[in-house]
């Protein structure tokens, strides 16, 4: 069953996380992740307002979740942390 990787993002360093976003594309796409939505239009109705939303599509649950705990993700990863606050969730979808 597919699965959506959504994270919600406010960039706090925009060069730290520009390294970030330069190693986590490479990184998702060897790991059969296709993006679906980055960094596009969005409308906040509830809870905290991110202004960086990403959708990315895998053909599993299982292979997001091993492509966040990969080593060229993590190395991604690395760059983000303290540059950014953000939420990253992985769910099943029904199609």
């Amino acid at each position: 069953m597919p699965a959506l990787w959504i994270a919600h993002v406010t960039v706090t360093d925009e060069e730290a996380y520009g390294k970030y976003a330069k190693l986590a594309g490479p990184a998702i796409a060897k790991h059969g992740g296709k993006f679906i939505a980055r960094a596009a239009r969005y409308v906040q109705l509830e809870g905290k307002d991110r202004p960086r939303n990403v959708v990315a599509k895998f053909d599993t649950l299982e292979a997001a979740v091993a492509c966040y705990h990969s080593p060229d993700y993590q190395e991604a990863l690395s760059h983000a942390k303290g540059a950014s606050e953000r939420e990253l969730l992985v769910v099943e979808t029904e199609e």
